[in-house]
């Protein structure tokens, strides 16, 4: 598993850079600067990379805001840029490399008004979308594996191990919600388009179990074998991986068993782990809701968990053992029996070993939970920063719920990337066109809406027929989130500040007759009260055993998420990378739960749950039920190709 061929060690440390050229875009005069069309080539002892750059150039006037149907779409000499990435490779060698995007000369118009689209030029003429329209963003960590630095927007990861050449297209434009009046015209941004390549092993994409495909394309410093299990470390290895409709990273793989441990790579949701004064796992209300086969908890939503995962896995719930190996079963350590558990602080520590906790590939910036209790009434988490700490029983933490992969599972797709993670056989389905929506998975990517505000994802099939769905993240205008006082008290309706707002101007403004047809006309939304240290069935059920439904409740065509509901977590970063500071691409938002009439929870920035007084403002990700006959027309649910949808005959 662990051998390495030295010349592929050697190999590694080759990086390939090539400037492709520098593109800019005027709102009075959307324009290309090329710098010649003579061939660009870098050679190594291995790889030769050439970009060479069409003779078209960019130039349209009165560049006006435009749609990202329109966008896409553009045909016209000039309104699109085209180039070619090939490669001559000497050897068996694999080449990773990425296309990226780099604001030069400080424009006058700021990137957040700017559109960046990507596709690759097929041999029949067609163009295959790479990524979705995507407003300048640029990233904040660098890519070790292809030696894209930091500060540049990724447009598309992929890699390539034989000689071969690719057309692209990039198309580049003013996004419809900028207002132009009152700017004076004549603005200016402007991007210089780079590749980075970097060669490393060859990374297999079908070559069997997950274990051994995931392992076999670690590094070996990347790789810690406790004698138990054999775990991943680093800052960003290649150990994405995608199924049931989440982004997952592989944890480690047991030696014996060679099951493979996965967490999801963002906090699901946010729930109270306990009542007051007990910190154990076992029966607490953070097991119910990982292991709640119903439509309301965790393992009811997976796809076909009995084909994907260990359903009697074993999880060490031991205490306070962040500094070492817990004891095993035999010598004291308490072992609880689950098909779905989370992380204990061993696990997570071994994850950064060698590295400090703030650069490890499990930080992701938010607050989240862990298996491991702490004194009498906490248990331990880990924070924004990636450090350890303990919190009490009763707050709301973010939950990354955690498996282990079946041994007979096998990679199907991927190649373990975030931009292209290793995809799992039975769970990567093609062609799709014809599926109705109410027969795929919590947490699957949909294009629903308009602008900005267009990327929602799947909740569950709570109403038995149709689809529930929620916003992907919170409502934003020009970039920037929105904020609604929710009203004048906890209880939410149609006719309340919020609720207002949500079954008018949302339905008006940022969903299109098209898509608001799909909509189910009434929703009941469940207003149970959550009290400190309840269990999360409460915001829907009489009691704790989940078998009546409250009375609390009201109907509405759009509603918010429930406290401890499916897809109510964060999904980005609140702390960045390697320090403390804020990403600002999280947000508070309301959730509809009420603590009382006073009270109202919400989801914080670090992805913990809390409640707080009815005088604030906070952002919004509104949520709805789509019609039974909802079908999928393209796509394959994931973040970079959501589903397109359409209401069927």
């Amino acid at each position: 598993m662990k051998t390495k061929k030295k010349e592929n060690i050697i190999i590694i440390a080759i990086l390939v850079v090539m400037l492709i050229a520098i593109i800019g875009v005027s709102y009075a005069a959307f324009n290309f600067s090329q710098q010649g069309n003579t061939p660009n080539k870098i050679t190594t002892g291995s790889i030769t990379m050439t970009y060479e750059e069409s003779d078209n150039t960019i130039s349209i006037g009165n560049a006006l805001p435009t749609t990202d149907t329109t966008g896409m779409a553009r045909l016209k000499e000039g309104e699109y840029f085209d180039f070619t990435v090939s490669s001559e490779i000497t050897g068996e060698v694999n080449i990773n490399y990425e296309i990226s995007a780099k604001e030069v000369e400080e424009g006058t118009i700021d990137g957040s008004n700017i559109k960046l689209y990507l596709t690759k030029l097929n041999e029949d003429g067609t163009e295959e979308q790479l990524m979705t329209p995507e407003t300048y963003n640029e990233e904040t960590t660098s890519n070790k594996f292809t030696g894209r630095p930091a500060n540049e927007m990724s447009l598309y990861t992929s890699s390539m191990n034989s000689s071969e050449s690719n057309d692209y297209r990039l198309r580049m434009y003013v996004t419809e919600e900028y207002n132009p009046q009152g700017d004076g015209g004549n603005l200016t941004f402007t991007v210089q388009v780079n590749v980075y390549g970097k060669a490393g092993d060859k990374i297999p994409v079908t070559a069997g179990p997950v274990n051994e495909v995931l392992m076999s394309n670690i590094p070996e410093d990347n790789q810690y074998d406790d004698g138990t299990d054999t775990f991943i470390t680093g800052e960003d290895p290649n150990n994405y991986v995608w199924y049931s409709g989440k982004l997952w990273r592989a944890v480690s793989v047991n030696n014996e068993a060679k099951t493979t441990k996965l967490v999801t790579q963002w906090n699901i949701t946010s729930t109270t782990y306990n009542a007051s004064g007990s910190n154990a796992f076992e029966g607490s209300y953070m097991e119910s809701w990982l292991n709640d086969t119903t439509v309301d908890g965790f393992l009811g939503n997976l796809r076909e968990p009995d084909k994907f995962i260990v359903m009697d896995a074993k999880w060490n719930a031991t205490e306070n053992m962040f500094s070492g190996k817990p004891p095993s079963e035999s010598d004291g350590g308490i072992i609880v029996e689950d098909a779905i558990g989370l992380l204990n602080t061993y696990e997570y520590a071994t994850s950064y070993r060698g590295i400090s906790f703030r650069d490890g590939y499990l930080n992701n910036g938010l607050n989240w939970w862990t298996l491991t209790p702490s004194g009498t009434n906490n248990v331990l988490n880990v924070d924004h920063n990636g450090s350890s700490g303990n919190s009490s029983t009763v707050t709301g933490g973010g939950v990354r719920p955690s498996i282990n992969l079946k041994s007979s599972v096998k990679v199907a797709d991927g190649n373990g990337t975030i931009d292209n993670p290793y995809r799992l056989e039975g769970d990567n389905d093609t062609n799709l066109s014809g599926t109705y929506l109410k027969d795929r998975f919590s947490g699957e990517y949909i294009k629903f809406g308009t602008g900005e505000n267009n990327l929602y994802r799947i909740v569950s099939h709570e109403n038995g027929i149709g689809t529930k769905i929620v916003s992907a993240e919170p409502l934003k205008s020009s970039g920037e989130f929105i904020e609604s006082a929710f009203g004048s008290n906890g209880t939410f309706s149609s006719e309340n500040t919020i609720g207002t707002f949500l079954n008018g101007d949302y339905l008006n403004s940022y969903v299109d007759s098209s898509y608001s047809s799909m909509i189910e006309d009434s929703t009941t939304w469940y207003l149970g009260a959550i009290r400190s240290g309840t269990s999360y069935k409460l915001a829907k059920y009489t009691d704790e055993t989940g078998n009546t439904l409250t009375s609390s409740t009201t109907d509405a065509k759009v509603g918010l998420l429930r406290y401890g509901e499916l897809m109510s977590g964060q999904f980005e970063r609140y702390g960045v990378k390697g320090g403390t500071s804020n990403t600002g691409l999280t947000t508070d938002y309301w959730l509809l739960t009420p603590y009382n009439t006073s009270y109202l929870y919400y989801i914080s920035p670090g992805g913990g749950s809390s409640r707080t007084t009815l005088s604030r403002s906070y952002s919004i990700r509104p949520s709805l039920n789509l019609k039974s006959n909802v079908v999928i027309t393209s796509g394959d649910g994931t973040k970079n190709n959501p589903f397109q949808i359409e209401l069927s005959n």
